[in-house]
């Protein structure tokens, strides 16, 4: 081939990977312009007032595309597929309690995201911020909202694998006072302080006391319950194989997810409740794989995310393996059930 021909066919390459690289912009363009467009037969979507301290509301982030978008939205906790009403608080995760909300966001830059966790009051204004060390993954707020807690990757964007690395973190939001990781605590496991370059914490829930919490722990491809004294600065293991648990109102069970043998290796998961005081597993009616912190919306009914055509749809399922699962809202993730 003469030197002539390779100039040309270089010429060809080059022009062809710009013309891919032109229409893959263009596609996203398209995407991203559709997603601010309301989808016929979406939810109904209005901007509002939106409080932590209504009576009976579910808030939470509204996936549905259109102007509102990833906005903090709020439905009767009786009629959570009825018309929303939007805050224009955008965030990719939240929790609320006794007014106080916690709202992780997207900082966008010109060459890559930042993130960052906001404390809100009762009206959504914002207290405090504090910043996110990587892609948000789980928030919470303690049933007393005197504590916000987040979980962040740092390394890889999924817990399906065993490549990532997680920072969980807590703040007491009366004083600001932060926790920048639980890694700073002392672990206690089998009855003996443990030291490991590998342990990942994430997925923190609070007990009414101001003093507990519950939280995942994995060291060495295993993962572990977690009781955590705020006081005293530890975490003791409980239970093997427990993911994201989540406190039951009155205290006595946790529902996490739980891998199972023989699911995908993208979808390892089954929900699962514990009882703290006996220890014994029930698994709720729901056969798909829950890659979620569930949520109680009381003491016999669990609330989670599974994919939907925009993102994620809100499910419900008895807690003691009674019932079917169902859909209860379209395109919302990071649900929260507020008000006295």
């Amino acid at each position: 081939m003469t030197v002539r021909n390779r100039v040309l066919v270089l010429l060809a390459a080059v022009l062809a990977l710009a013309a891919v690289a032109v229409a893959s912009i263009l596609h996203a363009s398209a995407r991203a312009e559709r997603r601010d467009q309301a989808q016929p037969g979406g939810p109904p979507v209005t901007s509002g007032r939106v409080a932590l301290t209504t009576p009976a509301t579910m808030v939470f982030r509204n996936m549905a595309w259109g102007p509102h978008r990833d906005e903090l939205t709020t439905v009767p906790a009786s009629d959570p597929s009825g018309p929303r009403v939007a805050s224009g608080v955008k965030c990719l995760r939240f929790y609320a309690a006794s007014g106080t909300g916690v709202c992780l966001q997207a900082v966008h830059g010109p060459v890559s995201d930042t993130y960052r966790a906001l404390i809100l009051d009762a009206h959504l204004h914002v207290t405090a911020r504090y910043d996110v060390p990587g892609i948000p993954s789980r928030a919470r707020v303690s049933p007393t909202g005197h504590y916000a807690a987040w979980t962040a990757f740092v390394g890889g964007d999924s817990y399906a694998g065993t490549n990532f690395s997680t920072r969980a973190a807590i703040v007491d939001v009366r004083t600001g006072r932060l926790t920048s990781s639980l890694e700073a605590y002392r672990v206690i496991k089998d009855g003996h302080t443990y030291h490991a370059a590998d342990v990942n914490f994430w997925g923190v829930t609070f007990a009414p006391d101001d003093r507990t919490f519950y939280a995942t722990l994995a060291t060495k491809a295993k993962t572990y319950l977690v009781r955590g004294d705020l006081q005293a600065r530890t975490v003791t293991t409980l239970h093997t194989n427990v993911e994201c648990p989540s406190l039951s109102p009155d205290g006595t069970r946790i529902a996490f997810k739980k891998r199972v043998p023989g699911l995908p290796k993208d979808a390892p998961w089954h929900l699962y409740v514990l009882d703290l005081r006996t220890m014994r597993e029930t698994a709720p009616a729901e056969s798909r794989s829950v890659d979620d912190q569930a949520v109680w919306k009381d003491d016999h009914t669990l609330v989670y995310a599974l994919p939907g055509d925009y993102g994620a749809d809100l499910y419900t399922v008895p807690a003691d393996g009674t019932g079917t699962p169902r859909r209860i809202s379209t395109a919302a993730v990071s649900p929260a059930y507020v008000g006295p």
